[in-house]
This record gives C-alpha cells, sequence and structure tokens, in this order.
C-alpha cells in the first residue's frame, strides 16, 4: 500500500507541471500571434476605426465596419501584383538555384576526399560573421562593371553592368555560406557506406549525389529552402540601390510608396498581409522537415 501511494506521487505532480508547460505554450503562441491577428483584422478596418479600436479587444477581432476596401485600394495606389510577380520570380528562382549549388559544394566538402577541404569549409563558414552592410557598396561597383551576353536580334551582344535587372537581385545570393554548413553537417549524417555500395554498382559521384544523398536530405533540402525565400522576400536594402525600374522591383521596395503624401494605414495593413501570407503559407507546408533538418544537424554538430 505505501508502495502504491509512493509511487502515485510523482505522477500527481507531473500534472501540474504538465499545465504550467501548456499554459506558458498557449501565452507564447497568443503573444507572437497577436501582431498578426491585429494586422490582418486592421486591414480589414477603415483608418478612423483602426485607431478608436486600438485600447480594446476589439483591435484584434473583425468588428465594425469591415471591408476589403483597403485591399482595393493598395492595387489603386501600387502596382502590387507586378510586386508580387517579381518577388515570387526572384525568390523562387534563388531558391531553386540555391538548393543546387549549395548541395553540390556541400557535397564536395562531406563526401568527396580532397586536401584542403577542412581549410576551404573554415573559410565559408567564417563569412558568416561578415554583415552584408559592409559589402553591399563594393559588390554595387563588381556587378556594374560585371559582363553579360545578351540576344540582339539574331546575334549575341556582350554588354557591360548588371543594375537595373533581374539577374543582379539573384545570383549574388544563390551561394550561400549557411546553407553550405546545414548541407554538410546533414550530409555527414548519411552513412558513408552507401556511397561505397554505389561505387561498387559503378556509381560515379554525381549519381551518388542525384540517385543517394539528395533523396535522403528532404528536411535539410526544406530548411535552405525555407532560409533562403526568407531574405530573398524581405530584401529591401539591395533592391533598393541596384533596381531604379518600377517594373522590376519586389514587394518590400513597394512599401515606402504608402508613406508619401497622405499615409493610409489601412492599406499599409492590407498590403503587409498580402506580402506576409506566403511566407506564413511556406513555413507551414515545411514546418515538420525544417524541424527535423535542425534537430539532425544539432544532434551532429
Amino acid at each position: 500500500m505505501a508502495r502504491t501511494r509512493s509511487a502515485s506521487l510523482p505522477r500527481a505532480g507531473r500534472r501540474p507541471a504538465r499545465l504550467a508547460g501548456q499554459a506558458l505554450r498557449v501565452l507564447l503562441v497568443v503573444g507572437f500571434a497577436s501582431p498578426i491577428v491585429f494586422m490582418i483584422v486592421s486591414s480589414l478596418k477603415p483608418d478612423a476605426q483602426i485607431f478608436g479600436d486600438l485600447g480594446s479587444w476589439r483591435a484584434f477581432l473583425p468588428v465594425g465596419d469591415v471591408t476589403l476596401d483597403n485591399y482595393r485600394g493598395v492595387f489603386d495606389r501600387v502596382p502590387a501584383a507586378r510586386f508580387l510577380f517579381n518577388s515570387i520570380v526572384i525568390a523562387s528562382i534563388t531558391v531553386a538555384a540555391g538548393i543546387i549549388v549549395n548541395s553540390l559544394a556541400a557535397f564536395a566538402l562531406s563526401r568527396m576526399r580532397w586536401r584542403g577541404r577542412r581549410i576551404v569549409l573554415s573559410a565559408v563558414i567564417a563569412t558568416l560573421i561578415v554583415p552584408f552592410e559592409t559589402l553591399a557598396l563594393p559588390l554595387v561597383w563588381w556587378v556594374n562593371k560585371l559582363p553579360w551576353l545578351e540576344l540582339n536580334g539574331f546575334h549575341l551582344a556582350l554588354t557591360e553592368g548588371w543594375l537595373d535587372t533581374y539577374r543582379v537581385q539573384i545570383l549574388p545570393f544563390v551561394a550561400n555560406a549557411f546553407s553550405i554548413y546545414l548541407f554538410h553537417q546533414y550530409f555527414s549524417s548519411i552513412p558513408i557506406q552507401l556511397d561505397e555500395a554505389a561505387r561498387i554498382d559503378g556509381a560515379g559521384f554525381f549519381t551518388i549525389y542525384r540517385r543517394v544523398v539528395m533523396p535522403l536530405s528532404g528536411p535539410a533540402i526544406a530548411t535552405v529552402a525555407i532560409l533562403t525565400f526568407l531574405p530573398a522576400w524581405n530584401s529591401y536594402l539591395w533592391p533598393l540601390m541596384v533596381v531604379q525600374t518600377e517594373d522590376l522591383r519586389p514587394v518590400m521596395v513597394g512599401i515606402q510608396y504608402f508613406f508619401q503624401l497622405k499615409v493610409a494605414w489601412g492599406q499599409i495593413m492590407a498590403y503587409a498581409t498580402m506580402i506576409t501570407v506566403p511566407v506564413l503559407a511556406l513555413f507551414l507546408a515545411f514546418q515538420r522537415s525544417f524541424i527535423n533538418s535542425i534537430a539532425a544537424t544539432g544532434v551532429k554538430g
């Protein structure tokens, strides 16, 4: 009888701790979700009601004069559809090219044996401490001097300068040190015996990369896709420096349009909602793979 009581006490003590943990999680969710809820709800209200509801819980509820006028106003005020198209093209190509380039570099550093690969990996990781702002101005000078082949009628012409183009917003950000490191850590967790078995069957390094390593690296691919998509979608400083044509500008540069002349906060909230939803959708779609990849990398690292 005494043993039964002593065994039940720890279980009884665990329940309040579990409830406290659940309550803490709920509070964290509410804290992180409340700005997003406020943004979405405010995008459906006129400016006067937004400021009138700030002092109460009505600010987080779709009550009162709820309409889609702010969203219609966004498209009347700025070429939002063009900005969204530009960001989708830039982010999608950057993600696709980044997965290929960074995974190939990580494969060479983790699965191939050659002298100096540890030094190269250390140099790649060391670039993470350099902030982009210190490289922005020299990078602008370089991209303005780089050559490019363009089709002029039926002839190829060699031109100079990448400014005011899609490629200047994509190519400088394809290779990424953190993505290479993530792929490297994940590839290192895959048994090397799989490579040896594939080589016995006559497979080369590229075949091993394409048919053995990459199919097993779904979580790492999803993580790199998210971490590459976010800065590509949220890019503001770089396009502001290298893009002058309105038809080539991404969504983040479009925010400054709403602070010219009369500021319309309802339209700002509507525009912010439109550019936030794709990021949330991407994370929700790949969150399980993202968590699994971070966990695997942490255990390995």
